[in-house]
């Protein structure tokens, strides 16, 4: 137990300073993306620092299965370069139980990774595109007051005054092949209701003329929402029901595969920490640092190479060619000093 603890607490040293630096510059690549938005759409500070905490749960993600591996390594190189891994061996530890220690926390970081990219990386992705179109819809809705020749959708548009998304005195016209459509209204109001926009026209009338008549109605409020109501977006519930009918429709498999073989990537990397940290100070160089990047790159090449061409066989093929190569390493080396 005291080993345990002891083991975890010099994990947590070497994992956070790794884990903070990464997730720093993460951010600020996330943050230069979002910062970019704004030669499109303008934005608040509250709205960019919104769009920032949607982009949270990728940073994570990015960043996280990266740090604890390369921070499970250098812990374990760290304690063999002080002869403590040595002093730990004498007493009857060989590198699987050190491995059997540090499998319920590598377990449960596997587990915290496939909730964070099947289950809020979706709902981030469709909220953060959701605002983005609304933003680009209010942009191409700036009507200014005054002007004549102004369209919203398929309605030349004037309006007399406008209050930020309170417009005043607003006459909308329409001509089609046999009839014309003109519409007054003492007020209308741009409205944002669950990322859908609408023009809410209130106290006016509606006029309607072809060859034969001209009809006339009056309204207290009626809602014009076909030019503007987004479209393109696909509705979103659940996360479930989001993998559910992507993988009906063969959409998004390669991401599906992706966030799965990420996540399980300190997981089914365990034998290769134990190479890595696993060395005699006396007569080997301490090159955890160099494997560990050479590891992660080699891996997301990987899987993003043949992730792309085997889809959802690659969730059991990769896993499989990965575990065995590495105990193969693991049985040429370290096994057999330990």
């Amino acid at each position: 137990m005291r080993l345990s603890n002891y083991l975890h607490s010099q994990l947590a040293i070497s994992f956070f300073p790794i884990f903070l630096g990464l997730f720093f510059i993460t951010s600020v690549v996330f943050l230069v993306k979002i910062a970019s938005l704004t030669s499109v759409i303008t934005m608040t500070s509250f709205e960019l620092l919104k769009l920032y905490i949607y982009s949270i749960p990728q940073v994570v993600f990015y960043t996280l299965p990266i740090s604890f591996f390369m921070s499970l390594a250098i812990c374990l190189s760290k304690l063999s370069s002080e002869y403590e891994l040595v002093v730990i061996t004498s007493y009857g530890l060989n590198p699987l139980n050190i491995i059997k220690i540090l499998f319920p926390v590598t377990a449960f970081l596997t587990i915290f990774l496939l909730i964070i990219s099947l289950g809020l990386i979706p709902k981030t992705k469709y909220l953060t595109k959701s605002f983005s179109e609304i933003k680009k819809k209010e942009a191409n809705f700036n009507i200014k007051e005054s002007e004549f020749g102004q369209k919203f959708g398929d309605w030349l548009i004037y309006i007399n005054k406008k209050n930020e998304n309170i417009y005043k005195e607003v006459t909308l016209f329409k001509s089609e092949k046999n009839s014309e459509n003109f519409i007054v209204s003492d007020e209308a109001l741009l409205e944002n209701d669950k990322n859908h926009l609408s023009f809410k026209l209130i106290n006016g009338k509606v006029f309607a003329i072809d060859d034969n008549e001209l009809s006339q109605i009056d309204y207290s409020s009626m809602y014009i929402n076909d030019s503007i109501t987004n479209t393109d977006i696909e509705a979103f519930d659940t996360s479930y029901n989001f993998w559910k009918r992507a993988l009906k429709h063969n959409k998004d498999i390669d991401d599906f595969s992706f966030y799965i073989l990420s996540s399980i990537f300190p997981l089914i990397s365990l034998f290769l920490v134990i190479v890595f940290g696993y060395f005699n100070p006396r007569y080997e160089k301490n090159r955890a640092v160099v494997y560990s990047v050479l590891t992660v790159v080699i891996y997301y090449v990987f899987i993003k190479y043949i992730g792309e061409r085997l889809l959802l066989h690659s969730l059991y093929i990769i896993p499989t060619i990965w575990i065995m190569f590495s105990y193969i390493i693991y049985s040429k080396t370290t096994k057999k000093e330990y």
